[in-house]
This record gives C-alpha cells, sequence and structure tokens, in this order.
C-alpha cells in the first residue's frame, strides 16, 4: 500500500490490516488542486473491506465527494465492503445524492452479502410501516379533534378542496363511466343476443355499475387526478420548509393539511359515485337502444327492478372507503417527499401507485366480506 504524498492539502494514507485496510483521508480537498486517486492509492492490491475515516480531513468540497465516490464504485467492482460508518452523516447524505444522480453501468452492488442486504430491506421495511402507522394515528387523533372542536376545523380549505376534487373532475368521471357503461352493454349484447335475453343487459350493466364500477372508476380517477395533486403539492410545500414553519409556530401539519383533504374526499367520492353509476347506467341504455332496440323505459324498469337499496349503499360505502386511502395516499408521500424538484415527482408517482394498490387490496377485502355476509 502507498501514501499519496503528492498531494501536499488532501492526503490519503492507506493503512492494510487483517481484515481489509482502513483509508485515512487529511488535509483540505479543494475541487481547484488535483485530487489524490483512488486507483494510485490502493494500487494493485483487493481488499475484501475498505474503512474510510476523515477525523483529519480540516476543510472540504466536492472534490472528497468524487473520491469518495472513486472509492464506493471501486468496492462494488471489485466486491469488497465499503464501510462509511466512520464518515460524518452529512457527508454519507451528499454521497447518496451523487451515486443517485449518476448512472452506474455496475449491474449489481456486490459489497454486501445476502444476509446483510435482506436484514437492511427488512429494517427499511419496518420503517416504513411505522412511519403509515403513526401518520394513520395523527389522522384519527386529528379527526377526533374534528369532531370535539368543529368549530377551529378550516372549513373553507375544505370546501376549496371539495370543489377541486369534486365538481373539477365532473368532466373526466363522466367521460370514463360512460365509456366503461357503453363497453360493458356492448360486450353484454353480443353474448345475451345469442340466447335471446336482451333485455337482461339491463341488469348486468345495472349491477355491475352500481357495485363495482361505478365507485371503483370514480376512484382510479381521482386516484390520478386529486392524490398526485395533493402528494406534489405537500412535497413542494416540504421542498419550500412551508411544513417545518407550521411546525415551528405549534401548528399541526395534519390538523391544518393533511385533514381537510381527507374529509374533502370522503365526501365527495360518495356523490362521484352516484354520478358516475348514473352515466355509466345511461351508456348501457345508449348502447341497448342502438343495437338491441330496446326502448329506454323497458330498460330503465329492468333496471329498477335488478338493484335495490341494499346494492346501492355497497357502492356509495365503498366510494367512501376509496375516497380515505387516496387522501391518505396522497398526504402521506407528499409528506414523505424528498426536498427537491425530482423528489416532488416521485411523491406524485408514489402516491399514484399507492392509492390504486390500496383501492384494489380494499375492493378485494369487500368482495369477501359482502360474500360472507350476503350483501
Amino acid at each position: 500500500m502507498s501514501d499519496n504524498a503528492d498531494q501536499p492539502q488532501a492526503r490519503v494514507t492507506v493503512q492494510p490490516g487483517v481484515q481489509g485496510c482502513a483509508v485515512i483521508l487529511a488535509g483540505v480537498w479543494r475541487i481547484t488542486a488535483a485530487p489524490p486517486r483512488w486507483t494510485d492509492c490502493v494500487g494493485g492490491e483487493k481488499p475484501a473491506r475498505v474503512t474510510v475515516v476523515m477525523d483529519a480531513v480540516e476543510r472540504w468540497d466536492s472534490s472528497l465527494l468524487l473520491f469518495l465516490f472513486e472509492v464506493q464504485q471501486w468496492c462494488r467492482t471489485h466486491g469488497a465492503h465499503c464501510d462509511f460508518e466512520a464518515v460524518p452523516a452529512k457527508v454519507r447524505t451528499l454521497l447518496g445524492q451523487l451515486v443517485a444522480s449518476h448512472e452506474t453501468s455496475v449491474p449489481f452492488d456486490r459489497s454486501e452479502n445476502f444476509l446483510t442486504s435482506v436484514g437492511l430491506a427488512t429494517q427499511d421495511a419496518w420503517k416504513k410501516v411505522r412511519e403509515i402507522i403513526a401518520f394513520v394515528g395523527e389522522c384519527v387523533i386529528s379527526a377526533w379533534r374534528l369532531v370535539r372542536m368543529p368549530h377551529k376545523f378550516r372549513w373553507r380549505d375544505c370546501v376549496d378542496e371539495m370543489q377541486q376534487c369534486g365538481a373539477m373532475a365532473l368532466p373526466i368521471v363522466s367521460l370514463i363511466s360512460f365509456l366503461v357503461g357503453l363497453i360493458m352493454a356492448y360486450q353484454a349484447a353480443v353474448q345475451l343476443r345469442q340466447f335471446g335475453a336482451d333485455i337482461y343487459v339491463a341488469d348486468l350493466v345495472g349491477l355491475s355499475v352500481v357495485r363495482e364500477m361505478g365507485p371503483m372508476m370514480a376512484a382510479i380517477v381521482l386516484a390520478g387526478r386529486t392524490g398526485a395533486a395533493f402528494a406534489a403539492t405537500l412535497g413542494n410545500m416540504k421542498a419550500n420548509e412551508e411544513i417545518d414553519a407550521l411546525a415551528a409556530l405549534g401548528i399541526s401539519p395534519v390538523d391544518f393539511l393533511v385533514l381537510p383533504r381527507i374529509v374533502a374526499l370522503g365526501l365527495m367520492m360518495p356523490l362521484l359515485a352516484l354520478y358516475a353509476n348514473c352515466v355509466g347506467i345511461l351508456g348501457g341504455m345508449m348502447v341497448a337502444l342502438g343495437v338491441l332496440q330496446i326502448p329506454p323505459a323497458a330498460y330503465w324498469i329492468e333496471t329498477q327492478s335488478i338493484i335495490d337499496l341494499s346494492d346501492v349503499n355497497t357502492g356509495l360505502f365503498k366510494a367512501l372507503t376509496f375516497g380515505l386511502l387516496i387522501g391518505l395516499a396522497g398526504c402521506l408521500r407528499g409528506l414523505q417527499a424528498d426536498r427537491s424538484a425530482a423528489g416532488v415527482g416521485r411523491a406524485a408517482t408514489s402516491a399514484v401507485v399507492t392509492a390504486i394498490l390500496l383501492i384494489i387490496v380494499s375492493d378485494a377485502f369487500f368482495a369477501v366480506a359482502f360474500n360472507i355476509l350476503g350483501l
């Protein structure tokens, strides 16, 4: 091993050990000076473990990050374990951002064994689960405060969000619901016509739209439209340190920002689901009139005979649940966003994916539960 003595300011000393080598950084690291190169320091040796220590570094800039990045990439390529535990947390954070912004040709990080990777992944998953549980708990506490002291709730913000996620979403919900009802009716008409059961198109479309497709399509539309908007708004506020300012003033971000949005979605989703049901049935009625020559009056009477209040209530309960899940997913991802423009974009994408996943899982749970209860 060698000591890089050619650099009077930035110095690198490699000390070999039993299980690997220790890399001691010292001096002043400036980007204007030629920094040491890791390949020159390590030479032809291939240590199994590289431990970096920078206690003797007086001042540093991006040149130090570039050197650590070179060390990390060398360890990945040669399958060595890279230990940055002795490096300050601030430096590790900046190094992580540097690694994330650079594409590497190394297909797999071989610096850690399989058990270590599984342990770190499990630890990260448990941390995320704890964050979700804590966020849901804060929302429940905030909702209880709303019940106890409704006069302190920000009703004006809630009404504004109701307009954005309700009235402003009517055009896209109308289009999607009409096309879904039309497609379902057309597919059913092709099959039922073979058996002379044309009128049962109304039964199939009515039950499917009221119990499943109406709430589901409205929820998916709002997940992509409103859930992403919630995440982007809160993520941008976090990047601008507005949420930190609220916390510094003693104002709960959940009470001030999250709960009005969740309440707005919870109130508007059942109404949107009812509207989607009507538009979907209308789409089926148009196909029945144009393809099967079924009069609208006969179609409507048959729809009324097959749909009862329990079917409508089932769909409305699903819609309420979907709305709350969309609001929770959007606000959670927004509060978890990184403080950057890229972090806001990732938060919006994650909010949509999380909301749709929760919608599908909860709908499957409702299907099993309603079947057991006979609803």
